[in-house]
């Protein structure tokens, strides 16, 4: 557009963050809220400009652009989640109304390959690098006359169908000069127009993250500084969390922790919850490498209850491959040592690992599976499918070929998500990683299908007992018992090897672009996890009993092969506990069970790392059924499958109700790692 003068005298702003709703409740758009904060205060005094309340969710598209339409400037805050969406509401507005200026933000605003970004989608104006207050302000003082060549951190194509790429916008080191969108009242106007919704807070303590994972576009958008906010202001952005009744804050750092006040924080939230029962949760991601901060935060955190689990986010144990990503810098011991002190003191876990990394093998992910057990890790190991960022260092496609990647575009669905289909909106896409050169298509299938073979068998609690006892005592390994399930005889176990097949048939599903996730319309109308699905396949088809009859013939028979033995009847005794306390529907009187062995000591101890010697000890537990009794499948579903995911809450409570008062040991101390 040429350099002209607009003359309308208010410069109306439509700001859109459209983000997912998560249980019925809906994220506070902070990203566009921050940037409304700082125009605010920093834009000259002669100009006249109002904001609306920003876009928040997902609604028809057609309402959306009507309630946009007529705004001089509309900026859209972009990421994976609700990139075609939004593109889809620009493209709308632009042919309604060419003068609106169409400006596109955030993290899938590519770096590279702009322009061509830009040509494609001919109806974005302007396309911001980086951080957006001082340039978003800076397009705002240069709207009458539009010469965004002035303007730093932009790319545009101008009137003469020229590619211009501004200047770099260096990052705000002062972070003081930000306002706060929570403290100066930049969201009432929202929320009082939304009187019924239920916000989840987003809050900033820091910017910047010194890592470069490759996988990640976190490090390389913001750099190796990380700046913060003043203590005081954030102190004031907890007492609003909690005056407002926020339920869930989840805390936006790439390193909670990483500062030596982050323990303060982290105290003050506790104390605040205390106090008022506000906020109910605070998500954050931990810090890496400083590990006894990260240890303190979380246990403040975990003792007022504040978490539901700490994330230990692994991604890869393979030297190869943390090199080939970047995180080789980031130290395991520090990790490992994490596990073994928050399981110690009863602090719930889960890792991550991420499936398709380059370098990593079935043999390395495997292995690293078996370390992260070895290690305490009992709770949930998250697989998570890589995902390819546009702005991260595997977006680049010389990254790509040189490791061999084979990507598929896949519709993006949430983990135990509903099948909603709006009646005017867009889905969104993500390019998923199915391949690479060291983890050929078939060998991703099978890694795949072992992930959640390990999620079904240990994580899921669905035989987690006699696969301890036998690591412990039988000296099979996880990864070998683990496996074992994966090379099942389909002849001579037709239950596993259903369930096996199940998890090879969804694997080869992801890499021709299906969902990640498996649907069930007849289980709560959601998609589940693989593993999840074939839990409550077994249990619906009544063949848990079938199950356990065939995984203790395998257990047995792995043992003879490699020459190991178990004390006698001890596998009964583990197969026998595990079966009884797995919660199912229908059970609803207490039952107790008379065992030769004290199991159940044996297991609380290597789940909360502490040594027990087994014993050939008569004892009866008492399972506890009737306070967790599930008369109705579908319940069930929801409040044991689905809601135990996260803690692994899948067993009963339970405790030893009578011992023999003799005891034999007849083995070393298991719970020590």
């Amino acid at each position: 557009m040429p350099d002209t003068l607009i003359n309308n005298d208010l410069i109306d702003i439509g700001l859109v963050q459209i983000n997912n709703s998560f249980s019925g409740q809906n994220y506070l758009p902070y990203s566009v809220g921050i940037l409304e904060s700082y125009v605010k205060k920093h834009i000259s005094e002669e100009i006249n400009l109002s904001f609306r309340d920003p876009i928040y969710k997902r609604t028809g598209i057609n309402a959306t652009v009507e309630n946009l339409l007529g705004a001089s400037i509309v900026g859209f805050s972009v990421y994976v989640w609700n990139f075609q969406i939004s593109l889809e509401i620009a493209r709308r507005i632009k042919k309604r109304d060419p003068n609106a200026l169409i400006i596109f933000g955030g993290p899938h605003v590519p770096d590279y390959e702009t322009e061509n970004f830009l040509r494609k989608y001919d109806f974005i104006d302007l396309a911001v690098h980086g951080e957006g207050e001082r340039t978003l302000t800076d397009i705002i003082e240069n709207f009458r006359v539009q010469n965004w060549s002035d303007v730093d951190g932009l790319s545009f194509i101008n009137y003469q169908g020229l590619y211009i790429r501004t200047t770099t916008r260096q990052r705000l080191r002062n972070l003081s000069e930000i306002p706060s969108p929570l403290l100066d009242g930049t969201f009432e106007s929202l929320m009082k127009a939304n009187p019924d919704e239920k916000w989840i807070g987003l809050w900033e303590t820091n910017r910047g993250c010194p890592f470069k994972c490759a996988f990640c576009d976190w490090g390389s958008a913001t750099g190796d500084k990380v700046a913060s906010f003043e203590e005081n202001r954030l102190h004031k952005e907890v007492d609003w969390f909690s005056d407002n009744r926020i339920e869930f804050v989840f805390c936006c750092d790439a390193n909670f922790g990483i500062k030596k006040r982050d323990i303060d924080l982290a105290n003050y939230i506790a104390n605040k919850k205390r106090e008022t029962g506000y906020p109910h949760a605070l998500s954050v991601q931990n810090t890496k490498n400083a590990t006894e901060r990260a240890y303190q935060t979380q246990k403040i955190l975990s003792d007022a209850g504040l978490n539901k689990g700490v994330a230990l986010s692994m991604q890869s144990l393979d030297p190869h491959t943390l090199k080939a990503i970047k995180r080789d810098n980031i130290s395991l011991d520090t990790y490992l040592e994490l596990a073994t002190r928050f399981s110690r003191d009863k602090v719930e876990t889960f890792s991550d690992i991420i499936l398709g990394n380059p370098e990593e093998t079935y043999d390395t992910l495997v292995s690293g599976v078996d370390t992260l057990i070895n290690f305490g890790q009992h709770n949930r190991i998250q697989f998570n499918n890589l995902s390819i960022l546009p702005n991260a260092e595997m977006g680049n496609k010389e990254y790509q070929k040189q490791h061999g990647m084979v990507t598929v575009v896949s519709e993006i669905i949430n983990i135990h998500g509903e099948k909603i289909k709006l009646e005017d909106d867009v889905p969104e896409f993500q390019e998923l990683v199915v391949a690479t050169k060291a983890m050929p298509k078939k060998m991703w299938r099978k890694t795949r299908a072992f992930c959640w073979m390990a999620a079904f068998l240990h994580f899921d609690k669905i035989f987690q007992i006699p696969l301890i006892l036998s690591h412990t005592y039988g000296e099979l390994s996880y990864k070998e018992m683990i496996t074992s399930f994966i090379d099942a005889d389909e002849n001579l176990y037709p239950i596993i090897a259903k369930v096996r097949d199940l998890f090879i048939d969804q694997a080869r599903v992801i890499q021709e672009g299906g969902a990640e996730f498996l649907y069930s319309p007849d289980w709560l109308g959601i998609h589940w996890p693989q593993d999840e699905y074939a839990f409550i396949m077994l249990t619906k088809e009544n063949k848990i009993n079938d199950f356990y009859i065939e995984a203790k013939d395998i257990l047995e028979k792995l043992l003879l092969k490699n020459n190991l033995t178990m004390p006698p009847g001890m596998l009964d005794d583990c197969i026998k506990l595990n079966q009884l306390l797995l919660k199912s529907p229908g059970k609803k009187k207490d039952v107790s069970v008379e065992l030769k062995y004290n199991i159940l000591d044996v297991y609380n101890g290597v789940r909360n790392g502490e040594p027990y010697k087994l014993n050939n000890i008569t004892n009866n537990v008492l399972i506890k059924r009737e306070e967790s009794s599930y008369t109705d499948f579908q319940k069930w579903c929801r409040e044991v499958v689905w809601w135990g995911n996260k803690k692994g809450a899948y067993l009963y409570d339970s405790n030893i109700i009578e011992k023999s008062s003799s005891e034999g040991d007849v083995g070393k101390l298991a719970g020590h790692f």
